[in-house]
């Protein structure tokens, strides 16, 4: 039997009620598939901030280190700037453990509605790779002249040779990986002069190791109307921190919402725990009712066996929920149903 020791961080908001329905799913697929898992809780979140001033303890990452993968649920709590949790939690972590990856998949689901008129599951299916480590999410920089009219403030952008380099080959072996073999750039070289053609000539370098795959780029602009007038084109999209990121929200609405939105932080070499985040954010609006949809913490953890090597688990978990949203008998409300979180995720372990 395979054992992994897992760290649990729920977080804020739906993340503490989506977070034990997902563990109630792995729980089933840990017991199908020869799967042990040891679940350790750290109470780490903007409220826990608002007490302590702190996101995670001064020894966080040394405390995540043992850990074979690191389970997020989300974080944001109403007073709280968002700066403070990205830059006092996740980033750090990101950095921390060489999260240099953070894969997005596109996929429109059985039984869930694309907001795009006539698309069907099947049509739209793909993966955004998003440089997670430098880019235009950078701390340099600074303010000048606070409080005047000559006020200045400066944010520098980083791209290094080894970061573009090692995010592209990502994207590249992933694509050989799924079989379509094509690769997508999403640039803005017409617009950004140092960065964005310097991002065109390493993504040609590396295209160049891989004959065998298709390659293109597109405009962000451009390429963002495209996943919504075209998302059959794409098979694997790369871009960087702040491309990959507004591209990775897009994508998710054009198959369902933000609910069906899983996402992984990783570290492909298996050198540090990688990272496993829903896409949705804390929804302090709705936080508390017990309707928030599971399915993509549920399906985040899926995408933590897979990157842990065990495919089938992580098949079968999304085979789960793709029956149980065609059957329609548990949706929540943002799926069109009247169901609560508990019910939809009992309904997913019931079918796994």
């Amino acid at each position: 039997m395979a054992k992994y020791r897992i760290a649990v961080v729920p977080g804020d908001g739906i993340g503490q009620e989506v977070m034990p329905e997902a563990i109630r799913v792995l729980e089933v697929a840990g017991a199908k598939f020869d799967l042990s898992f040891e679940w350790q809780e750290f109470d780490w979140s903007c409220e826990s901030y608002s007490r302590t001033g702190q996101m995670m303890p001064d020894d966080g990452v040394d405390r995540l280190r043992p850990f074979d993968a690191i389970f997020l649920g989300a974080v944001g709590y109403p007073g709280v700037p968002d700066h403070i949790s990205l830059w006092g939690l996740l980033i750090p972590l990101r950095r921390a453990f060489h999260q240099y990856v953070n894969l997005r998949p596109i996929k429109l689901l059985r039984g869930v509605a694309s907001p795009l008129a006539g698309r069907t599951a099947g049509e739209i299916d793909f993966c955004i790779v998003r440089e997670n480590n430098e880019g235009e999410y950078s701390e340099m920089g600074g303010r000048m002249y606070a409080d005047t009219d000559q006020e200045t403030v400066i944010q520098e952008s980083v791209f290094t040779r080894r970061g573009v380099d090692r995010v592209m080959r990502y994207a590249f072996e992933l694509a050989r990986k799924r079989g379509t073999k094509h690769v997508t750039s999403a640039t803005k070289s017409n617009g950004i002069i140092h960065t964005m053609p310097y991002w065109d000539e390493r993504f040609r370098a590396i295209h160049a190791e891989y004959p065998d795959v298709e390659a293109d780029q597109f405009h962000i602009d451009i390429l963002s109307a495209h996943f919504v007038q075209h998302p059959d084109w794409f098979d694997v999209v790369v871009g960087s921190n702040l491309f990959g990121d507004i591209l990775s929200d897009l994508g998710a609405a054009v198959v369902g919402g933000m609910g069906l939105a899983p996402a992984a932080n990783l570290n492909p070499e298996g050198e540090h725990p990688s990272m496993f985040e829903p896409v949705h954010g804390s929804a302090p609006d709705i936080a508390g009712q017990g309707i928030a949809n599971p399915i993509a913490q549920i399906w985040t953890g899926a995408m933590m066996l897979d990157h842990l090597g065990h495919d089938a688990a992580a098949r079968a978990i999304e085979q789960a929920i793709e029956t149980v949203l065609s059957e329609s008998a548990a949706l929540t409300p943002d799926l069109g149903g009247k169901a609560s979180t508990s019910v939809l995720g009992k309904a997913i372990a019931e079918a796994l």
